[in-house]
């Protein structure tokens, strides 16, 4: 099947036939990103997404490995949210990632930074994780860290990373890069980026797939204003960066976007 491909500036919307293609075009165009990073910079700093629709992007990527396509050992990962469970849950979003992709690679330990989103007090996990990426993350000459690459996905009810609708305060925060929250419609605490350290990256992807995403991807990629403003990831609009959304056919579907034949 050929991508279907619609660009806006710097916003470019990929739709795949299926899953699986979307999974391979967000792979290629992942070790793209990380590769060029690596040889311009010597390293690249990433931040990878929880959640069930990354899993088939973090086993191809992880079979990179064989071919040897990715630099991994100059990749920094961090992770845009995590729940508030220990890093050994089945819940965690760190959990997921390592056992689907950080098992398979040769990324040092050191590079790995993980979310300790169970800490007794949230709010200083939040400020000590914000501290680690200001450490590590370049600026270029800016107040706010720019990611090389910042993966999301999406909700059916358009949420990203754990920035949920009606959360007004998180979603507005505009001076932390990384906060904590108690998320109601969860009845759980989550840790998450912020709007301006996400914005901040030189790529973002939101990789969306499934027909139950249909009605949010029409609603933050179509023309009603009113409609996009109420989801978090609308406010996803990198300000000197590329913005990549990956779909497959079932997920555009209700925004009229279809791969072609």
């Amino acid at each position: 099947m050929e991508t279907m491909s619609r660009e806006t500036g710097s916003r470019k919307i990929i739709v795949e036939q299926t899953d699986g293609e979307a999974t391979e075009f967000a792979a290629v165009l992942f070790q793209s990103i990380v590769c060029e990073s690596v040889a311009q910079k010597g390293a690249c700093c990433v931040a990878l997404s929880g959640g069930t629709t990354p899993h088939m992007l973090y086993h191809r990527l992880a079979r990179s490995v064989v071919q040897d396509e990715v630099p991994w050992s100059s990749v920094d990962v961090f992770f845009g949210d995590e729940r508030d469970v220990p890093q050994d849950d089945v819940e965690s979003n760190y959990h997921t990632v390592q056992r689907a992709l950080l098992d398979h690679v040769p990324i040092p330990p050191g590079r790995v930074h993980v979310m300790c989103a169970d800490a007794d007090d949230l709010d200083a996990a939040a400020v000590e994780y914000e501290r680690t990426i200001r450490e590590v993350v370049k600026t270029d000459g800016g107040k706010t860290p720019r990611f090389d690459l910042i993966l999301l996905g999406m909700g059916a009810d358009g949420h990203t990373a754990s920035l949920f609708p009606a959360l007004r305060k998180t979603l507005d925060e505009q001076k932390k890069l990384v906060t904590a929250h108690f998320v109601p419609v969860l009845g759980r605490s989550r840790m998450t980026f912020t709007l301006p350290l996400i914005n901040a990256a030189r790529n973002v992807i939101i990789l969306v797939t499934g027909a139950d995403k249909a009605g949010a991807v029409a609603a933050v990629l179509g023309e009603d204003k009113d409609a996009s403003a109420t989801l978090p990831v609308a406010g996803v609009r990198p300000s000197d960066g590329r913005l990549f959304f990956i779909l497959d056919a079932s997920a555009a579907r209700e925004a009229g976007l279809k791969a072609k034949e």
